[in-house]
């Protein structure tokens, strides 16, 4: 029996295949796919305002909220906004660090850079944020620095501003690895042949380099971009007044108000954001350098 089952799994590489990928594939089913749907049907459903009792009443008015209250709206666009601009400076701050890592670097400057890379990662993420707000507070070591040097001092802390500092410091290992893998595959011959035909600097970085990095600058722009929207942590610990993201919004519908539907609809954005985005990054070849 077991000889004969072992010669129809041979003789069928499909068969082979699916038997190795049921298993993740279920499971992916099961514990992904279905906490989306039910955190999408959830979102038709309402709260009753006098029992707080959760009504599977079908309604669009968790929705009306999210996008017709200017509050919510706000509250929205400040969130992609940030994201937006987290994943551009990363982008400007990995490139040139991932290709001199790629291009220049020896093989021991090379170790030492990538361990400096992904040293941070090693650390608590708590931690590097408290230490980010401590940096940027009024008496904080920023401030410090700029008055001993005689400049004045910077009102940052607390603000969307550090948020945007924090939140590039803390996602730009995952821009630098996938841009550093994009760019290690750029054969050399490539770069010699652009310089053989009369190619400047610039403009082998145009035609050449960049449309060879581009999968990997896109897949680390999704790790940017997708981390940042979900983020609920940092806006609370270094933002202030007017700071809060989606993530914020839902924690504090999901925990303190106990309005889920709510929660849920307002959760549905940055998927609907991730979905569009993934779409782009995987015209620009993006998985093919993850």
């Amino acid at each position: 029996m077991k000889l004969a089952l072992a010669a129809l799994v041979w003789r069928r590489p499909w068969l082979r295949s699916l038997l190795l990928l049921s298993p993740p594939f279920a499971w992916f089913v099961a514990f992904y796919l279905a906490a989306l749907v039910a955190l999408f049907v959830s979102a038709f459903w309402q709260v009753d305002g006098f029992t707080g009792e959760i009504q599977e009443n079908w309604t669009f008015d968790n929705f009306r909220a999210v996008f017709g209250d200017e509050v919510y709206r706000r509250i929205g666009l400040r969130t992609i906004g940030i994201a937006a601009a987290v994943t551009l400076t990363d982008v400007l701050l990995a490139f040139p660090f991932a290709y001199f890592m790629a291009q220049f670097a020896g093989p021991k400057l090379r170790a030492a850079l990538m361990t400096a890379v992904m040293l941070p990662l090693w650390s608590s993420y708590l931690a590097r944020v408290y230490a980010w707000r401590l940096i940027l507070a009024h008496d904080g070591a920023l401030n410090w620095l700029l008055t001993e040097i005689g400049l004045p001092t910077l009102s940052v802390g607390y603000s969307n501003w550090a948020m945007w500092i924090v939140f590039s410091y803390l996602w730009l290992p995952f821009m630098i690895l996938p841009v550093y893998a994009g760019l290690e595959r750029i054969p050399q011959s490539l770069l010699e042949a652009s310089s053989d035909l009369g190619a400047g600097a610039w403009r082998t970085l145009r035609k050449v380099i960049l449309p060879l990095a581009l999968p990997g600058i896109a897949a680390g722009s999704i790790s940017c971009f997708s981390l940042t929207l979900g983020d609920y942590v940092t806006p609370m610990l270094v933002g202030g007044p007017g700071s809060d993201f989606i993530g914020n919004v839902v924690y504090v519908n999901v925990g303190v108000s106990n309005n889920v539907p709510f929660a849920a609809a307002f959760a549905t954005l940055p998927l609907v954001v991730i979905a569009i985005y993934l779409l782009i990054a995987r015209k620009l070849g993006a998985f093919e350098a993850m």
